[in-house]
């Protein structure tokens, strides 16, 4: 019955509360600050604690699983976000079949100015300075934010 009124007791706990007694119980903290999360598992230690952990049966099942398990020697390459293999910040519309291809040059008649964007590996230069979105050039441009593609009169896509 202690064991019962002791985890039913952890409802009542704050989540800072919660922390502290995964602490205790477990020995190390933990990085989860989720309530629920942190009532179960407390709950199921101090089950473990109180009646017995895992039988060695389970134990040498879970050994077994481990060592049968297919394990990459190498991991995946991750990709650095925001990063192209060159280095600089890879614009989010690679690929994008509305845009004409790195090196070109979209222009635009804006009140008596034309604006011309150079399309580059990190998104789009106008005035020498590299833009991360057709919209940031356009907002640049006009003086309020509007849709890159359609100031640029981009909406269709290429074929």
């Amino acid at each position: 019955m202690n064991m019962a009124k002791e985890i039913s007791t952890l409802n009542r706990l704050s989540p800072a509360q919660l922390r502290e007694r995964y602490a205790e119980v477990f020995g190390e903290r933990s990085r989860s600050g989720n309530k629920h999360f942190l009532i179960k598992r407390i709950a199921w230690r101090i089950q473990a604690n109180e009646e017995g952990g895992l039988s060695s049966r389970a134990l040498d099942r879970a050994r077994e699983l481990a060592a049968d398990s297919h394990l990459r020697l190498n991991p995946p390459p991750l990709p650095i976000a925001g990063a192209s293999p060159s280095g600089a910040p890879r614009s989010r519309y690679i690929g994008d079949g509305r845009l004409p291809g790195v090196g070109a040059v979209i222009t635009r008649e804006y009140r008596g100015r034309t604006a011309r964007v150079k399309v580059v590996e990190g998104g789009f230069e106008f005035q020498g300075e590299v833009y991360r979105s057709l919209s940031a050039v356009a907002k640049t441009i006009c003086g309020s934010h509007c849709n890159g593609f359609l100031f640029f009169n981009l909406l269709r896509k290429s074929a």
